[in-house]
């Protein structure tokens, strides 16, 4: 049956509409896996500490320039379906643990291949899943006996989280003052209970472009990124009291179709008068409560500026809910929403509250507050790319330590554990009978997918790399590693390169799900004129006529 169409003794019956495309079978199989094998390998090249950047430029001509591969993926206009879950791999990866987007697609379309091999060798895909998900059982298992512990004081360990997360980016150059400033930020938002949360949406990243990477600063506060609403109103209030306000500083205009009827001019006068001194009752309402600082997250009316101004207040107006939550958080106060019911302890407290200029616009820097459990980092670059680029490896070693002390545990990097992963699955696939044990064997090769691309990618030789980093897990060397900057088999974790035990098992369960999604599939059947773009040949590996890449 092709295009939808049966043939039932002769006749044929038409049972999807015309112009449908329909991809069956083994055709469907290899379609799929070559598009996504075609994304994972536009980002295998980034890979690692040698890893080359992409530029990116879209429709308007924007330019972007990274090696992150969330960011590479989000940005390139992917059509084809199975391509799409790739990019869905990395967004996964992207918001669970923030880091090894890049990893967890490469493991997935190297997957991919090794099951194509299968598929050539008649081997059926519900077997091939089945031992692929057999695999991944054992390799999470290997994965959690190989964790080593971190703690929130081992600074050094912390340290080497953030450096190995940055690695590779244009920051490098600045990596070990950015990690410094990294490791303080988290170390200000963290709660400790039984075990140690971090929300890194405490941690602000704010940047601006001029001056350069090492003027990035750590701000024990939260810088807003707004100006004092009044001329005369001071520009710097040091222990100031600051009262967060919700609700507006200005009179409501008249709802639906509501009027006010005057009739004569004494009445104008009065109505003004009125609303005056509503207006300045609000000023009076604000300034009694013994605020040195007003932020507000609506408007603030004039006339209250000028009463506030007159009273030496500081005000800022349309300050964004998010930054309102985190001062809060920062300057221990409350969001009020009534100035009727504020209390003595409703007002938050910060050291130094001034309006800067940074790169031309001014902004208001509330720090030096009392154990601010949110903080902001300043990221400052000689251009928009590069603060950009600076602002995406921060966030990586936020997040990475983040999800290095959730669980409490890191790995060896530098490929170490890939390598002890494939080792251990092919032991296991020993124990197995059957075709699953084929399946099991071509997971622990994807494995080795991720040293192979580090060394390709450091210039070096992959099979003498692999053969040396194999020999030495044979030896015993559990946590043995590339260093691609010399070449030599080095011990990864007293080498400093350790990866957060999450980031592995989350591009691990993430790429194996969308490997065993994208087997399944033997019929691709796409609606009329959405079979996407034609691809013209030789970009990106796909054949013509494959949706792909606009």
């Amino acid at each position: 049956m092709t295009n939808g169409m049966a043939n039932l003794g002769g006749q044929q019956i038409i049972i999807v509409p015309e112009g449908t495309l329909r991809n069956m079978g083994r055709d469907a199989q290899r379609t799929n896996i070559m598009a996504a094998k075609a994304v994972s390998d536009a980002v295998r090249t980034t890979l690692g500490p040698k890893g080359m950047d992409k530029m990116l430029v879209n429709s308007m001509g924007d330019v972007i320039i990274t090696n992150d591969g969330a960011t590479i993926l989000q940005e390139m206009q992917i059509e084809h379906p199975a391509a799409k879950m790739m990019v869905e791999v990395a967004k996964t990866q992207d918001e669970e643990v923030g880091d090894g987007t890049t990893t967890a697609v490469v493991l997935a379309g190297e997957m991919l291949k090794k099951a194509g091999d299968l598929l050539d060798m008649n081997i059926h895909p519900s077997v091939i899943t089945r031992g692929f998900s057999l695999a991944k059982t054992k390799a999470m298992e290997v994965l959690e006996s190989q964790g080593k512990a971190v703690s929130l004081t081992d600074d050094q360990m912390l340290e080497n989280i953030a450096i190995t997360a940055m690695t590779g980016k244009s920051s490098e150059r600045a990596s070990q003052e950015l990690a410094t400033l990294a490791i303080r930020a988290v170390k200000r938002v963290a709660e400790k209970n039984s075990t140690v949360r971090i929300d890194t949406d405490n941690i602000k990243i704010e940047k601006k472009q001029g001056g350069s990477m090492s003027e990035t600063v750590l701000i024990d506060g939260i810088l807003v990124d707004k100006e004092v609403v009044h001329s005369g109103m001071p520009k710097k209030v040091e222990n100031a009291k600051i009262l967060l306000l919700e609700s507006a500083l200005e009179i409501k205009n008249l709802e639906n179709d509501a009027k006010v009827s005057i009739d004569s001019p004494d009445k104008l006068q009065a109505f003004l008068m009125q609303e005056e001194k509503q207006l300045k009752d609000m000023a009076d309402n604000v300034i009694k409560t013994g605020a040195t600082v007003v932020l507000c997250q609506k408007g603030i009316d004039d006339m209250v500026q000028h009463y506030l101004a007159k009273a030496g207040v500081l005000a800022g107006r349309r300050v964004k809910k998010s930054d309102m939550d985190a001062l809060a958080r920062a300057t221990n106060g409350k969001v009020i929403s009534s100035l009727k019911d504020i209390g003595k302890n409703d007002l938050g407290f910060a050291g130094l509250v001034e309006e800067r200029k940074v790169a031309g616009e001014q902004m208001i820097f509330v720090e030096k507050c009392k154990d601010p459990k949110a903080v902001t980092i300043l990221i400052r670059g000689g251009t928009e790319h590069v603060v950009d680029e600076v602002q995406r490896a921060m966030t990586d070693a936020v997040k990475g330590m983040a999800s290095a002390l959730e669980l409490g545990k890191v790995v060896a990097g530098g490929g170490a554990i890939e390598i002890e992963l494939a080792r251990e699955v092919r032991k296991y696939a020993e124990t197995l009978h059957g075709r699953e044990q084929l399946a099991v064997m071509s997971f622990a090769d994807a494995m080795e997918v991720i040293p192979r691309s580090l060394a390709e990618n450091a210039g070096m030789d992959p099979i003498d790399k692999i053969a040396a980093l194999r020999a030495a897990h044979d030896k015993g060397q559990r946590t043995a590693g590339l260093d691609v900057f010399t070449g030599e088999i080095v011990d990864s974790l007293k080498a400093g390169v350790v990866e957060p035990l999450k980031t592995k098992m989350q591009a691990l369960k993430s790429a194996s799900e969308a490997t065993e999604m994208i087997l399944r599939i033997d019929d691709v059947i796409s609606a009329s004129g959405k079979g996407g773009p034609r691809m013209p040949q030789g970009m990106g590996g796909m054949p013509p006529g494959m949706g792909g890449m606009e």
